[in-house]
Formats: structure tokens, C-alpha cells, sequence
């Protein structure tokens, strides 16, 4: 018997013993017949329906059944990367908040504070697929993402609340808990990890433990203005009289 299939068959009856079972109870609930003490035994595998069925019933993590990850419960797979503070105004709908580059050095150490988000500039974004959800607006810094997005350009990006239900390979913002990033993340085949990609190929991909993630926001729509015309990026005080312009313009056509 190979070693994964040995270990599988010690956690088999560590659960089963942790649930305080005996082996004809446990087999009833896993719909299998007369293979518990052979399984337990390591003379018989653990089928694929009572692996299934560890999972429907117990949310047994399969990956820990076979010794490939330390977590034992799915439950604590699924890290909560879902906004840690919403704002809103004072019609109590939600505010789409500013973080600019020198705003971004601050977030991670103050991402659970209520009142530092009160001195970052907000404003509701009249615009239907805007709403229903809670996006952030975020300034890119550096260059690693280039060419797809510049240094200093903005992004708006929608709160994701676990990384299992992110799609793979989508542009996101990361909060870690020191620095905030945006780069295309892809899981890993180890899922207490994940890559982060840049689209600049001078920085090479790197692996984030989901522990070390606070926030994620998947990017939805970028902000981009003629540079060589206003000869810099936009400022968020330019940004926030565009918006206050688009939502009368929205407002103007709701009331004709």
C-alpha cells in the first residue's frame, strides 16, 4: 500500500473515531457495506462515492484526507476576502471609495478602521452595472503591469468575497497585509496558495499564502486620460468632478 493511500486510511478512522461512530454506524451514513475495517485495515481503498459522501456530509477536505494540505475542513479553506469596511452616504447608499497610490500605502494596516475611510474621497457612480455589488476605485502604481495598465492610471474593482468564487487568471487587487497589488491572479495547485502574475514580464510570477491575504477585488473597468494632453494622470479631485458631471447627466436623462 503506497503511503498517501496508508495515510488516507489512518484519517478514515480518525474521523470516524473523532465523531465518536462505530463502524457499522459509519458505514450507514456513507452508504457503503462491509468495508469499514478493511478500509481502516488499508486492505481496501477508500472509493470515490464514500470520499464524495465525507464531503457532502462532513465537508472532509480530500486534499487532507491524502496528506497534500494540513486543513482538514473545507469550511477553512474559504478565507474571507470579502471588504472589511463599506461607506455609504447619507441616503445610505453605498460609497465607491478612492484609494490613491499614498492612500494604498495606509490600507492594509488601517483596512479594519471605519474612520480612516472617512478621510478618502467618495461618490455613488450612477451607472447600472455599478450597482448591486461594492467596488472600490484604486490608482495603479509602478509598472509592472504594463502595458495593460500605466502607472497612475485607475481602475474600478469589484469586492470578491472568497477566492473560491473567483474565476482563475482575472485582474485583481490584492490587499496583503503589507502592501496592495494589482495582478492577475491564478490559483496554485496547492490551494493554500496563489500566483500573482504581473503583464510586464521583466517581474516574475510569485506565490501568496492565502493567510497573508486581506482583500481581493476583481478589476471591472479602468479609467484612462489623454496624459499627453493634461501632461500628468488625473488627480482623484478630477475624478470625483467627472463622476459628480456623469451622475447629473444620468440624473437629467432619468427625469426626461
Amino acid at each position: 500500500m503506497d503511503k498517501s493511500n496508508e495515510l488516507a486510511a489512518k484519517r478514515f478512522k480518525v474521523i470516524r473515531e473523532n465523531l465518536n461512530l462505530t463502524q457499522k454506524q459509519f458505514a450507514e451514513i456513507l452508504e457503503i457495506r462491509n468495508t469499514i475495517a478493511d478500509i481502516e485495515r488499508g486492505r481496501t481503498k477508500i472509493s470515490g462515492y464514500a470520499v464524495a459522501k465525507l464531503i457532502q456530509v462532513y465537508g472532509v477536505n480530500p486534499m487532507w484526507l491524502y496528506g497534500l494540505s494540513a486543513v482538514k475542513l473545507l469550511k477553512d479553506l474559504q478565507v474571507d476576502t470579502s471588504p472589511k469596511v463599506i461607506t455609504v452616504d447619507v441616503e445610505n447608499n453605498e460609497n465607491m471609495v478612492l484609494v490613491d497610490v499614498k492612500a494604498a500605502a495606509g490600507y492594509p494596516t488601517n483596512v479594519q478602521e471605519p474612520h480612516w475611510y472617512n478621510e478618502l474621497p467618495a461618490f455613488n457612480f450612477p451607472l447600472p452595472q455599478y450597482k448591486n455589488a461594492t467596488f472600490r476605485g484604486f490608482q495603479i502604481q509602478g509598472d509592472s503591469m504594463y502595458p495593460h495598465f500605466k502607472p497612475k492610471e485607475w481602475v474600478i474593482a469589484k469586492a470578491v468575497d472568497a477566492i473560491q468564487n473567483l474565476s482563475d487568471n482575472k485582474t485583481c487587487v490584492v490587499v496583503l497585509k503589507d502592501s496592495v497589488l494589482i495582478k492577475q491572479l491564478k490559483k496554485s495547485s496547492d490551494i493554500n496558495f496563489v500566483t500573482l502574475i504581473s503583464s510586464n514580464k521583466e517581474y516574475p510570477p510569485f506565490d501568496v499564502s492565502l493567510k497573508d491575504i486581506q482583500e481581493v477585488w476583481q478589476v471591472n473597468s479602468k479609467l484612462s486620460f489623454d496624459i499627453d494632453d493634461v501632461g500628468e494622470s488625473a488627480s482623484i479631485h478630477d475624478i470625483q468632478l467627472a463622476m459628480q458631471r456623469l451622475t447629473k447627466e444620468v440624473d437629467s436623462l432619468k427625469s426626461k
